[in-house]
């Protein structure tokens, strides 16, 4: 069943349980996977070529069922909340033997051993071990893929075993519900139980990478999209997923880095992955010709319908989630770099969805004001980005990314602050959120003129442009920006109610503050200073 060509040498499943080495499909190639998932009726090509499925009970991921194991190596490291959520290294060793049984029970698997971090000098030897071919896929497409003879001698650092289809029990494994994700930094191990989510894979791949990289390396990693000029000026882009890292970031101006995961080092910008993964709500080829044209063979599209009688996406349809993904190789961009390496960055963009349609659509921030927003992490979460999410809620998420973050914010806080001061980084916030009302009232900014600051900024046409002072948030707004009504730049400006949005204004200004009260300890005056004023 294996390629013989690529077939797992038996010594390499040493240690690890599996008993039946003859019924690995072995690092097989996109046609193979797409044909074994076609095989097992888990899925159907679209009139483009891309693979169709479905993940079953979960469109997202679920924060309350990831686990780290609290021993001695993570026990004074790890900064402890609802995101990190502690399970016992007894427990971790029933749900690895209950998988390790599931997976042996079954007829076939599909093992992948890729990388990650595209920088040769922090690179992490992966091994992938999947119940389901398409996970597989999702595999291929997201990781980086090492040559044919780099497999030869190939030795994981870490592995990850993922069995959708097992139901955990939560009194005798110590999880909250049937399904599980579980990281061990002793074991070097992750195991995914009871989800088919396949950014359940992804995620927990950057959340060792946001605890290796810092300790180990002394390397910022980021959630962040990152492009590069054709100057080799690098742009990065930090935000949540649904505030536009991987719709901005796929500018044809400007060559791709990467979409949503990279690493800081000294003297570089690297992505930590190999491909893509993008949402497709309300996906168009007007609006975002790369995504829509990256939607081919080998892509693998998660919780769509098709239009009925026909097998074209209808990507209006959020009738299974708004959480609607593709993932794909990032050489299905055209103009992605290779290796997806960049210099140190020129100017970094916050990215907010402000469901209360009361921050600027851009603004430039002072170093204060960069660690105070960074700290804060300030956005709404999108319908379908994670389970129970059908709406869009407001949130303020460390680092823009604390789900993903083991050790305490301040760390990456710092590392960056450190990095912006002596760079001296350009520092832009976008909101790419509600304008002229909140969320409900108001509409969404439209793409076209976030695109249109953006590439103001990068193309250094608002060198010449006076600011002025938002009396709540303090932010410098550009009076003027090419290709954009001046009137949209003002957020009171496009309020039919101005009390309304004095009194919206200022409640966000509230949360903000409210929300900074634990960092407030560790954060310097200049960041303290930062924060908005109410009453204004």
């Amino acid at each position: 069943m294996t390629n013989p060509v690529l077939a797992m040498p038996v010594a390499s499943l040493k240690g690890s349980g599996f008993t039946h080495p003859e019924r690995i499909r072995y690092q097989l190639s996109p046609e193979e996977l797409v044909e074994d998932t076609l095989r097992l009726n888990e899925g159907e090509l679209n009139d483009t070529g891309a693979l169709v499925i479905r993940t079953g009970e979960f469109t997202g991921r679920s924060p309350k069922d990831k686990f780290i194991v609290k021993d001695a190596v993570t026990e004074s490291m790890v900064d402890w909340n609802e995101f990190n959520n502690p399970i016992t290294e007894a427990s971790f060793n029933v749900i690895h033997s209950r998988i390790v049984e599931y997976l042996n029970g079954l007829p076939e698997l599909w093992v992948r051993d890729a990388h990650a971090c595209a920088d040769p000098r922090f690179r992490l030897h992966l091994r992938v071990v999947n119940e389901k071919p398409w996970n597989n896929l999702f595999a291929y497409n997201m990781f980086l893929r090492p040559a044919e003879e780099d497999l030869e001698e190939f030795e994981p650092e870490w592995t990850i075993l993922s069995a959708p289809g097992l139901r955990l029990d939560p009194v005798t494994c110590g999880t909250r519900q049937h399904n599980a994700t579980v990281v061990s930094f002793t074991r070097k191990m992750i195991l995914i139980a009871g989800s088919g989510y396949t950014g359940e894979t992804k995620k927990s791949i950057f959340t060792i990478l946001n605890y290796l990289l810092p300790v180990q390396h002394k390397v910022l990693s980021m959630h962040c999209s990152a492009n590069a000029g054709k100057n080799g000026d690098t742009a990065i882009f930090f935000g949540l997923s649904g505030t536009g890292k991987t719709t901005l970031s796929a500018d044809p101006a400007r060559d791709l880095i990467g979409d949503d995961e990279h690493g800081w080092a000294g003297d570089t910008i690297f992505n930590f992955e190999g491909g893509c993964y993008a949402k497709t709500i309300s996906l168009s080829e007007d609006k975002e010709p790369g995504i829509y044209q990256a939607i081919r063979f080998g892509a693998l599209v998660e919780n769509t319908v098709f239009t009925k009688g026909t097998n074209h996406i209808d990507f209006d349809d959020a009738s299974i989630t708004e959480n609607t993904r593709v993932s794909y190789p990032l050489d299905y961009i055209s103009n992605a770099v290779e290796p997806s390496v960049g210099s140190t960055p020129t100017n970094i963009f916050f990215l907010t969805c402000d469901a209360f349609g009361v921050l600027p659509p851009i603004s430039k921030l002072t170093p204060g004001q960069a660690m105070y927003q960074f700290i804060s992490g300030y956005t709404a979460k999108i319908a379908g980005t994670e389970a129970g999410i059908t709406e869009p809620k407001p949130t303020f998420s460390a680092c823009f990314g604390a789900p993903f973050i083991p050790l305490h914010p301040t760390v990456y806080a710092t590392m960056l602050g450190e990095k912006m001061q002596t760079q001296k980084v350009n520092v832009w916030m976008i909101n790419t959120g509600w304008t002229g009302g909140e969320y409900g009232t108001g509409k969404r900014m439209p793409l076209k003129y976030t695109r249109a600051m953006i590439s103001a900024v990068l193309e250094n046409k608002m060198a010449a442009v006076s600011f002025s002072t938002d009396p709540v948030f303090g932010l410098a707004v550009p009076d003027d920006c090419p290709g954009v009504p001046a009137h949209l730049l003002v957020p009171a400006n496009t309020w039919s109610d101005r009390d309304a949005y004095k009194q919206k204004a200022n409640y966000l200004a509230g949360l903000f503050n409210k929300n900074f009260e634990r960092f407030r300890a560790n954060a310097s005056e200049e960041t303290i200073a930062a924060a908005p004023r109410t009453g204004m």
